[in-house]
């Protein structure tokens, strides 16, 4: 007589703890095209949904699945808010959207893909506190028993218990797939010293580097890299994503983000002048903002494609910076590096008459307000060569020189 398939086990990481939360409302909502944009680690600092570009739709799934962490609420309740929402922001074109099992497919995927990794972050910061680890000193492996296509490797790796310095975890702290259940827990030194003996110790451990058995993207530890700088992966995404959408990402992340791209900057600065030559580099210092794209349409100026502001080493060190020397207005290395803040925290902008450019208007470090610097951008609105919107001059200027209203409008 047939009988029914085993009930799955409930996953591990159906109840919330704090952990788990911090760790996902610290994630900044980044538009992506594809599951695969980002990988591995940058998953810590960003929260992605593919297919999903528009700010609202972001926020919104966010908001979904921070409501499945804190109130526990399941899959079912995720499946209805997902709905909700979908006709709420009107997403179309999403993988899975049209029949019945490509919805919940879908969601099951979104759901437990991020009930799981924050889980898994949330249990590495525990696993990870000194006063467990003075106690509980060991990190075992534990498989999930029950589920019902078990992956034989998941199954190899079951009661493997090893310091959490060995290179195992980096690779293999679970989930090390879609669906993945397994989990990591404490051991104490006697633990670790029976495993060691029953042939599940630091000897039996896949080899350094060995990442069979898990799925594309898994081969990372959710939460152990929550402290790397999300401001490269930011900065990478900024030139490939339409400009309003840019302008949302860049108002959307959180303030460390704008610190370190300062500190990369200035680091990035100090290797350029070092070298003393152009090197075809370039580096992000800021974002353009939804007023100045408004301004710039209002002058008939063709709108930027992106919304990035990049740097590039040859107006450092190149014709450009040697004609501003002989002019007495170049920038000197702490002007330059002091751009990124000033961008972020203290910009005018102003629109040349002449030209319908936009000029941002920066104060200079120090305590002489009558230096203003100023940057000058070219906005790419077409991509045939160029994929940057690059400065094209940064200079000194007399802060009298823009009280000129027949060249100069001040538009913020």
């Amino acid at each position: 007589m047939p009988t029914d398939p085993p009930t799955p086990p409930r996953p591990p990481y159906h109840a919330p703890f704090a952990e788990q939360l911090a760790f996902f409302r610290q994630k900044t909502n980044l538009p992506t095209e594809r599951w695969d944009d980002i990988r591995h680690a940058a998953h810590d600092r960003s929260f992605i949904v593919a297919g999903a570009q528009a700010a609202d739709l972001l926020a919104d799934l966010n908001a979904a699945v921070v409501k499945a962490i804190e109130q526990g609420t399941g899959l079912a309740a995720f499946r209805q808010d997902f709905q909700a929402l979908v006709a709420r922001n009107g997403w179309t074109g999403w993988t899975g959207e049209g029949s019945k099992q490509g919805v919940a497919w879908r969601t099951k995927v979104i759901y437990q893909t991020n009930m799981a990794t924050s889980y898994a972050a949330g249990r590495h910061q525990q696993l990870t506190d000194p006063d467990l680890l003075a106690i509980l000193p060991y990190w075992r492996y534990r498989h999930a028993d029950g589920v019902l296509y078990p992956r034989p490797l998941h199954v190899s790796w079951d009661g493997l218990t090893l310091p959490p310095e060995h290179e195992f975890w980096r690779a293999h702290f679970p989930p090390n797939g879609w669906g993945c259940h397994c989990r990591v827990t404490a051991a104490s030194k006697s633990d670790y010293l029976r495993a060691v003996a029953n042939g599940r110790g630091p000897a039996n451990a896949p080899p350094a580097g060995a990442t069979a058995g898990i799925d594309r993207g898994f081969a990372y530890t959710p939460g152990a890299s929550v402290s790397d700088e999300l401001r490269a992966l930011v900065d990478a995404k900024l030139p490939r994503l339409p400009a309003p959408i840019g302008v949302d990402l860049a108002a959307d992340v959180p303030q460390h983000i704008a610190d370190q791209r300062s500190r990369a900057f200035a680091a990035w600065v100090d290797a350029v002048l070092s070298a003393g030559m152009s090197r075809n580099m370039s580096a992000v210092v800021g974002v353009i903002r939804q007023n100045e794209l408004d301004a710039l349409a209002a002058a008939d100026q063709p709108a930027p494609i992106s919304a990035e502001i990049a740097v590039e080493d040859r107006l450092l060190v190149g014709k450009k910076a040697r004609r501003h020397e002989q002019q007495g207005n170049a920038l000197s290395a702490d002007e330059w590096k002091s751009i990124p803040v000033a961008l972020e925290t203290d910009r005018r902008v102003y629109r040349d008459k002449e030209t319908g450019r936009l000029l941002y208007v920066l104060p200079a470090p120090g305590d002489d307000r009558s230096i203003r610097l100023v940057v000058h951008v070219d906005f790419v609105s077409s991509r045939p060569k160029r994929t940057l919107n690059l400065v094209r001059s940064a200079f000194k200027i007399d802060a009298q020189a823009l009280a000129d209203r027949r060249r100069y409008d001040e538009i913020r």
